[in-house]
């Protein structure tokens, strides 16, 4: 009879450290997979765009639409609409578990219980920080990182382990049998990128009877097998396929957020200046409203005097009831863009904001540059006869800002730079590769496989048996080598034919982006004269619709005009200013498209932008 008390010491603490390092804790699970997503967005980074940029998608604890929810008083449904860290712990949720406070720093803006005002570069990174389309982005963008983790680790070693302890009473026989048998096991595996798999083992057996003889008997025992593809799946080309497409995916998501992240930006901007204009129109609504007032009630002396009609004098009040009308509706629009911009960053709609007006007012060196080119040719110094020869003057280039670049080198500047057509050129080669493995899927498949094993296990009925080690000279060892002829290949072929169908709509894709850029680009540099001819334009109106109020009104009360003339030259003048002012946002406006579909507005992950300098037109 053998005994095997240090065996048995031996088999719990292989099973103990199992144990240990099977009950990592979450956390650690967390970083783990950070820590490779991270790396895999930054080797991506690299690679397209040629610089990193952290990638955090969890919430900090402290953001500004939880600053303004709490400072301003605002009503809320619970917990969850201040954030995720201010969800109270229950049986399900531990946020202390889960969450890794301290990552981000707060926000950089106070936000009193007064009236928030940001500017327009304080609006881009709030939106980066707040939005929830953001988020969602940046989500996506890890996920596909992560998803990249889960295809590396086919080919890392992958170890595993089974550590297992039974205790058995068999009463069927005139005498209790009683044992105890444990059995503990490591393995591990690799597959190579060139389609070869290898899987090793080694384990360890024990078996003791706690009656009759009281007999105990160990056993140690491994295995190993290995299999080369030489036709069908062989090759890195083919088995790493998946491995590869996943690492293209990751640059295509960094490719894809970058172009987010200026979409996102110029939307900011355009929205934000749209606040702006209507906020300006409120402002000409008013001075409107108030000139009107100020009109009727002349109106009303001159009607007493006798020197007006009544009827002009009711025509007046008519128009002053109108401008009331417009006054409300402007401020109402202005009222609805801004709640809209607010839900745009990411803020809640009814927080109290109010936008930096002075971001117009950067906006006039525009105008001061279109107002001092030559005016457009209607406006002759010296006016020929009426009958002479009508000469339209083209637009010209006069008053013209930076970015109002010839065409061509719009349009190449953007076919070389714009990411998401270097991801659709990629994608051609995708699908290149996809037909190279779906013709290797047509072919025979010709496997080599090898084991060798040694030892032998033990069982309760072998508790009397001589102890095993492991002794290569006897060991089983086999290779056999397996042809599949593929007489069906059927899903293999229609696999083939899409295939090659892929390819066709991978080019068709390319051509439709980049047709698409073109005329994205030459509209782009359309709207940018049209704006600029139109702001020139405009600017003169404006001129001419205060130098004819100013005339109106004195000939008003000279008796040399109607009330009619008067409230005509307001209603011009009113048109005029807004019109301005828009022509103005929708230069400014089409100059951020411009730089967004050329490709060359850059906006790092806080949502700050660096506009593009050309070194000539």
């Amino acid at each position: 009879m053998r005994r095997h008390s240090s065996s048995s010491v031996r088999l719990l603490a292989i099973a103990a450290v199992g144990l240990m390092f099977g009950c990592r804790s979450v956390e650690s699970f967390r970083r783990q997979a950070d820590a490779r997503t991270r790396a895999a967005i930054e080797e991506a980074q690299r690679k397209t765009v040629g610089r990193t940029e952290p990638v955090e998608i969890e919430s900090p604890e402290d953001t500004l639409r939880r600053r303004l929810l709490l400072n301003q008083r605002l009503p809320r449904s619970g917990p969850a609409s201040l954030g995720i860290h201010d969800l109270p712990a229950n049986e399900y949720w531990v946020p202390a578990r889960h969450l890794e406070g301290g990552r981000r720093p707060p926000p950089p803006w106070a936000s009193a219980a007064g009236v928030f005002r940001p500017t327009l570069l304080q609006a881009l990174q709030i939106g980066a920080r707040n939005s929830r389309d953001f988020q969602a982005e940046k989500e996506q963008f890890f996920r596909t990182a992560l998803r990249l983790d889960l295809e590396r680790v086919d080919f890392r070693t992958i170890f595993a382990g089974l550590f297992s302890g039974k205790v058995a009473a068999d009463l069927s026989g005139d005498e209790a049998v009683n044992s105890t048998t444990g059995s503990s096991e490591v393995s591990f595996s690799r597959l190579l990128k060139n389609g070869c798999e290898f899987t090793a083992r080694i384990g360890l057996d024990l078996v003791r009877l706690l009656s009759q003889d009281r007999s105990s008997s160990m056993g140690l025992y491994t295995d190993a097998s290995i299999s080369v593809p030489l036709l069908r799946g062989a090759g890195r080309r083919i088995a790493a396929e998946n491995l590869t497409q996943a690492e293209r995916n990751v640059l295509y998501a960094v490719n894809r957020f970058e172009r987010f992240k200026r979409t996102f930006a110029v939307r900011i901007a355009t929205e934000y200046l749209g606040v702006l204009r209507r906020s300006q129109e409120v402002r000409n609504a008013a001075e409107n409203y108030r000139r009107l007032i100020a009109a009727r009630r002349r109106a009303r002396r001159l009607a007493d005097s006798g020197r007006l009609p009544e009827f002009q004098y009711d025509q007046a009040i008519q128009n002053e009831l109108s401008a009331r009308t417009r006054w409300i509706r402007a401020r109402q629009s202005a009222e609805r863009s801004l709640d809209s911009f607010k839900l745009l960053i990411g803020l809640p709609p009814d927080a109290r904001i109010e936008l930096d007006p002075g971001e117009l007012d950067r906006l006039q060196v525009v105008a001061e540059r279109v107002r001092r080119a030559t005016p457009p040719g209607a406006m002759e110094k010296k006016v020929p006869p009426a009958d002479a020869p009508v000469i339209l003057r083209e637009p010209t280039r006069e008053g013209a800002g930076p970015l109002e670049m010839t065409p061509e080198k719009a349009v190449r500047l953007a076919l070389d730079t714009r990411l998401d057509l270097k991801t659709a050129k990629a994608k051609v080669r995708d699908a290149e590769r996809k037909l190279y493995v779906a013709t290797d899927a047509l072919r025979p498949e010709l496997t080599l496989f090898g084991s060798a094993q040694a030892g032998s296990r033990r069982s309760r009925s072998q508790s009397d048996s001589p102890d095993t080690g492991i002794d290569p000279t006897h060991g089983n060892y086999a290779a056999l080598l397996e042809l599949d002829p593929g007489f069906e290949r059927t899903a293999e072929r229609i696999g083939y034919r899409e295939s090659l169908i892929q390819i066709e709509s991978a080019v068709r894709d390319v051509q439709g982006l980049e047709d698409q850029i073109k005329l994205d680009v030459r509209n782009d540099l359309r709207a940018l004269l049209q704006a600029r001819e139109t702001l020139q334009i405009q600017l003169q109106a404006v001129d001419l619709a205060r130098k004819r109020v100013r005339s109106t009104d004195l000939f008003l009360q000279a008796g040399r005009a109607s009330v009619r003339d008067v409230l005509e030259s307001q209603e011009a003048l009113l048109s005029a200013q807004n019109a301005a002012t828009a022509a103005l946002v929708d230069y400014r406006i089409a100059e951020l498209d411009l730089q967004r579909d050329i490709g060359v507005l850059e906006v790092d992950g806080e949502g700050l932008w660096r506009e593009y300098t050309p070194a000539g037109k």
